[in-house]
């Protein structure tokens, strides 16, 4: 199969344009041999499932970092190569700078879309009230009221 993507390729850089012509309307000035690079190890911060069986990705983030909708672009892509079904994807966001990355990446025929959720949206009264210390740990870092006057 190579020995013909790569004669099927050179002829169709070679016919000056013509097929892309008929498929989009414009003329190639260029054509790029580009590698694209190939991550072989990626590890999901969490990946859950609920009871109706939905996947949730969740990625937890310090820093505001403009390439993280990419990068959950991809995870989500892997995640449906494993589990043949797309997750639902969240962006916590920890850092200190008020959050400011983008949630939504698109072009031409295609778009990728995830939740960004600054931990400090979460209501942290409902989360000191609850009996899991986990729940106790997050809410030091969500909205809390100030209790010193209590």
């Amino acid at each position: 199969m190579h020995e013909y993507d790569t004669a099927l390729k050179r002829a169709l850089q070679r016919a000056g344009g013509t097929v892309l012509a008929r498929l989009t309307g414009l003329v190639v000035k260029r054509w790029h041999n580009v590698e694209l690079p190939l991550v072989n190890s990626r590890r999901v911060d969490l990946l859950g499932e609920d009871e109706f069986g939905r996947l949730w990705h969740i990625e937890l983030q310090s820093r505001n970092n403009p390439g993280m909708v990419l990068r959950m672009a991809e995870y989500s892509y892997a995640i449906y190569r494993c589990f043949g079904r797309f997750p639902e994807s969240i962006v916590l966001y920890v850092g200190q700078p008020a959050l400011r990355m983008e949630g939504r990446l698109s072009g031409p025929n295609s778009w990728f879309e995830c939740r960004m959720v600054d931990i400090r949206e979460l209501d942290g009264e409902r989360l000191i009230e609850s009996a899991e210390l986990g729940d106790n740990i997050v809410a030091i870092l969500a909205r809390l009221a100030d209790r010193r006057g209590r």
